[in-house]
């Protein structure tokens, strides 16, 4: 319970940075934090919660991080629904709490940092290139937290790459599909949003998922121990 608490909780934060940022600081007059502030923000969740209860539950905060580290073999397969099910409701419950704060001045919810394609794309970009870029922005996100979580790499190092990792992705995917690599985080403002959101949300479950194992697998290839003396 600790772990999934853990989870629950640090999973509600990244929603509340990242997503949070977008909403309500992204376009502020005057004072606007922009894509660079956005992507920085999302990165900063990660840093934070991987410091202060990293050791805990091993801050997964994202389903296809868990899927990409059971299929790598460094997670039980008996934990996976209950840290999946964690993630989504620390999520959900963030943006809960974020929709009360945007539609505090009167202001109307617009697309909620949601993620979309085609029209809902900032960018205007189709469903392939969307689907490959959380495809493969995945896949270099679990490898560089497969390598980074590795026993043989520098101690004490990991969070702060792997946060790192995801403001680089959150810069290059923004204008793609506003950037999930994370199914709790696209489900959570898919509930608020409705509409067009639920009907795309699909492709932000299924891309990153598919990311994951796919990194999972190579990582289980590339980062084989080599026991020959």
């Amino acid at each position: 319970m600790k772990k999934l608490l853990a989870e629950f909780l640090g999973t509600c934060w990244l929603v509340l940075g990242g997503c949070g940022s977008a909403v309500l600081a992204a376009t502020f007059p005057e004072v606007g934090i922009g894509l660079v502030g956005v992507s920085l923000a999302f990165g900063l969740t990660v840093v934070t919660i991987a410091y202060s209860l990293g050791h805990i539950s091993g801050a997964h905060l994202n389903p296809a991080v868990s899927v990409g580290l059971m299929v790598a073999g460094r997670f039980p397969v008996k934990d996976l629904g209950p840290y999946v099910l964690a993630q989504i409701a620390g999520a959900i419950t963030a943006a809960a709490i974020l929709y009360l704060i945007a539609t505090g001045n009167g202001s109307e919810i617009g697309n909620f940092a949601a993620n979309g394609y085609g029209e809902h794309s900032p960018g205007g970009y189709n469903l392939t290139a969307a689907f490959l870029t959380e495809f493969i922005m995945t896949f270099f996100f679990l490898l560089i937290i497969l390598g980074a979580t590795d026993d043989r790499s520098p101690v004490g190092f990991a969070g702060l790459a792997i946060g790192l990792a995801l403001t680089l992705i959150h810069l290059i995917s923004i204008p793609v599909t506003n950037t999930s690599v994370n199914p709790a985080r696209s489900i959570s403002q898919a509930v608020f949003v409705q509409g067009w959101a639920l009907q795309q949300v699909w492709l932000f479950i299924a891309a990153p998922l598919a990311g994951a194992i796919a990194a999972g697998i190579v990582y289980g290839i590339i980062g084989k121990r080599n026991h020959l003396a």
